[in-house]
C-alpha cells in the first residue's frame, strides 16, 4: 500500500471540497498544493502502486482551477453588488414631462424595474452620474441596420436586428468629463439570456456618440441588438446607468 499517495488523495479531496466552498477557499488553497506535492512524491516511491497518487495529482490540478473559478465567481458577485450603489432614481413618463431637465423622481428602482415588472419606455433612468431615456425601441429593424453599413451582416435564420435609440446626459462633476460608453444598455430574451450589442457588431444607423460628455452634456442615439424573431417584443432592456448605478429593466414596448 502506498501510504503517501493515500494521504495525497485524503489531501486533494479535502482541498477540492474546501476549493468549491466560498467561504473556505484559503483552506482548499493550503491543501491542494500540499497533495499535489504528496503525490508526486508518492510517485516516485519504488515498489508502491502509484493509482492513488495520480488520482491525487488530478485531483489536486482540478482542485485548483475550481478554486480560481469559484474566486473569480465571489469577487465578480461582489464588484457587481459593490457597483450597484443603491441610489439609483427612475421617474415613468407623464404626458410630455418623459425627461424633466429637473432630473428624476425619488423613486428606489429596487421597488420597479424588474424583469417581470420593467419601467415603461421613456422613464427617466438616474442615478449620481448619468440621466438615461429609452425614447423607443423599433423591433423588425433588420432592412435599416443592413442598409446603414454596406459591411453589415444580415440576422441569422430566425433573429432579426432591433433598434433602441436613447439618450444619456452626464450630470456628475468630473471636471474630465465621462464617455457614454459608461452607460450599459443590453437586451434580455425572453428566456433570460443577455444580448449584448456586440455580440453581432454592426454599424448602427445614427449610432449614439462615444466622445466625453461634461456636466449637462448629452447625446442620442441608436443601438442595435440581433435577438430571436419570435420572442423580440417578449424580451427587456437592462440599462445601467453608469458604472456605480443600480441595473434596472425597460419594456421595449
Amino acid at each position: 500500500m502506498n501510504v503517501v499517495g493515500l494521504i495525497a488523495l485524503i489531501t486533494a479531496v479535502l482541498g477540492f471540497i474546501f476549493a468549491c466552498t466560498p467561504g473556505a477557499l484559503i483552506v482548499g488553497w493550503v491543501l491542494l498544493p500540499i497533495a499535489f506535492i504528496l503525490a508526486l512524491v508518492s510517485l516516485f516511491l519504488r515498489d508502491k502502486p502509484k493509482g492513488m497518487g495520480i488520482a491525487a495529482l488530478i485531483l489536486s490540478i482540478v482542485g485548483t482551477i475550481v478554486g480560481f473559478v469559484v474566486f473569480f465567481s465571489v469577487v465578480g458577485s461582489a464588484a457587481s453588488d459593490a457597483f450597484g450603489s443603491g441610489d439609483t432614481k427612475v421617474v415613468a413618463p407623464s404626458g410630455e414631462a418623459a425627461a424633466p431637465a429637473g432630473g428624476a423622481a425619488e423613486a428606489p428602482a429596487a421597488k420597479t424595474g424588474t424583469r417581470e415588472s420593467p419601467h415603461p419606455l421613456g422613464s427617466v433612468i438616474e442615478s449620481k452620474d448619468w440621466r438615461v431615456v429609452v425614447n423607443s425601441v423599433t423591433l423588425a429593424a433588420t432592412d435599416a441596420v443592413v442598409a446603414a453599413n454596406q459591411f453589415n451582416d444580415p440576422p441569422a435564420a430566425g433573429s432579426e436586428y432591433i433598434l433602441v435609440n436613447y439618450s444619456v446626459t452626464y450630470i456628475g462633476d468630473d471636471a474630465n468629463g465621462q464617455t457614454p460608453s459608461f452607460v450599459s444598455v443590453e437586451y434580455v430574451t425572453a428566456d433570460g439570456t443577455t444580448v449584448n450589442s456586440y455580440d453581432k457588431s454592426v454599424v448602427e444607423p445614427d449610432p449614439i456618440s462615444s466622445n466625453a460628455l461634461y456636466k449637462d452634456g448629452s447625446a442620442t442615439g441608436n443601438v442595435a441588438f440581433h435577438v430571436p424573431s419570435a420572442t423580440a417584443g417578449q424580451g427587456v432592456l437592462a440599462i445601467r446607468p453608469g458604472m456605480f448605478g443600480d441595473k434596472v429593466f425597460v419594456a421595449v414596448k
